[in-house]
């Protein structure tokens, strides 16, 4: 493996073994997808192995799902348990006010739904995906479209001064289709000084079913560092 790349994976990894370290018996766990929420979602089956502890998990995607079974965590659903203990996942940008974008691995509805159902939200990242302000080098804001409002959206996201790019899939021809059977355009609108109001007006446009913005929703964020992991917490 690459040397930098197989750092990064260890920071990661870090990350998320803090992170649930938060997990308790009895607890139902949103569970996060992509790759670094993926080493959160092996360690909570190696501490249901290793503790006997009793833990559901409420998935965020298929990916985490199919994972998820493969570590042997007993798995529930929203319609049973609306109220989540706790969440982890990853992010693709959070900034300093703890605001995030997330949607690169193509869940952002469904990991929206879980964060919000959820009493504390742990992110897990590696350092490369803190920044200042949130769009920093090119970072786009996924959103999730209703696949026959896809021309009125993008167009729309146009006059916001936005620059959406259907995203298409890589070994298929054609978009990307999300779990939910939708499309999703990254649109990349520079740096964002105030993504709450960003965040609003994506969702008022019709066809628009969620946007990658994340705000006001993160309990506290794990950051892995080759020196270490630090521990961010919301004021």
């Amino acid at each position: 493996m690459n040397p930098k790349i197989d750092s990064i994976e260890r920071v990661k990894k870090a990350a998320a073994l803090e992170a649930v370290k938060h997990v308790k018996h009895g607890f139902v766990v949103g569970l996060g997808s992509g790759s670094t929420a993926a080493y959160a979602i092996t360690e909570i089956g190696n501490r249901i192995k290793r503790e006997k502890i009793r833990v559901l998990g409420v998935p965020s995607s298929h990916q985490a799902f199919m994972l998820a079974v493969k570590q042997g965590i007993p798995i529930t659903t929203l319609d049973e348990h609306p109220v989540l203990d706790v969440n982890i996942d990853g992010a693709d940008q959070v900034d300093a006010e703890l605001n995030m974008i997330k949607g690169m691995g193509g869940a952002l509805t469904r990991e929206k739904i879980v964060a919000s159902a959820s009493k504390k939200n742990i992110i897990i990242v590696d350092e490369s995906k803190k920044v200042k302000v949130l769009g920093e080098r090119g970072q786009p804001v996924p959103t999730e479209v209703l696949p026959v409002a896809l021309p009125l959206v993008m167009h729309k996201l146009e006059k916001m001064g936005g620059k959406p790019v259907l995203r298409e899939g890589k070994g298929k021809v054609g978009p990307i289709v999300t779990d939910n059977g939708n499309f999703i355009l990254d649109a990349d609108f520079g740096l964002i000084r105030n993504p709450a109001e960003l965040a609003c007006d994506l969702k008022a446009i019709t066809g628009v079913v969620e946007s990658g913005l994340f705000i006001d929703i993160v309990t506290m964020v794990y950051v892995g560092r080759s020196s270490g992991v630090d521990k961010l917490e919301r004021k």
